[in-house]
């Protein structure tokens, strides 16, 4: 049994995966947990790995191809020359694993050691104190044999 991408209606995907288990197709949609910032408040949404796909599993012979175009929420099989383009078992399996593999407790935590990749302080170490903002954190640095609390972009910044 092949593996199909099948591209859902905008802000569907949940309709489109409901509709097509409850005609007896196996589906994987892998989402994750994504971190927000809205109002200076960190909040937590889940949201589709591959926005816009899910994954269906199906034999070429299966009946059920005839109604995937008219399944609520489906928009349609992604296709090459007309053909369902097949997507191999290991493929969905080793996004099955590395979806295990993510926390979804997110981020950084405080006490957590880092390494500074650019900027002006590059090559220093320091530890993780707080986030500032959505894309940047504070950082404690030892400097002059004193300790400061530096604001950073979170794309300079490497755990250790």
């Amino acid at each position: 049994m092949a593996w199909y991408a099948v591209q859902y209606k905008p802000a569907q995907g949940e309709r489109a995966l409901e509709n097509l288990e409850q005609q007896g197709v196996e589906c994987f949609f892998p989402q994750i947990a994504v971190e927000h910032i809205r109002q200076n408040k960190r909040q937590w949404r889940t949201e589709a790995l591959f926005k816009g796909y899910l994954f269906i599993a199906l034999e070429d012979d299966n009946p059920l191809w005839q109604k995937l175009r008219s399944t609520r929420g489906v928009s349609r099989v992604v296709s090459f020359a007309n053909r369902p383009a097949a997507i191999e078992s290991e493929v969905i399996e080793q996004i099955r694993q590395g979806l295990e593999q993510i926390s979804n407790e997110g981020g950084l935590r405080a006490g957590v050691a880092l390494e500074i990749q650019d900027g002006p302080f590059r090559g220093l170490r320091g530890v993780f104190d707080r986030y500032d903002g959505e894309e940047r954190a504070l950082i404690l640095i030892e400097f002059l044999h004193k300790l400061h609390t530096v604001s950073m972009p979170l794309k300079d910044l490497k755990s250790l």
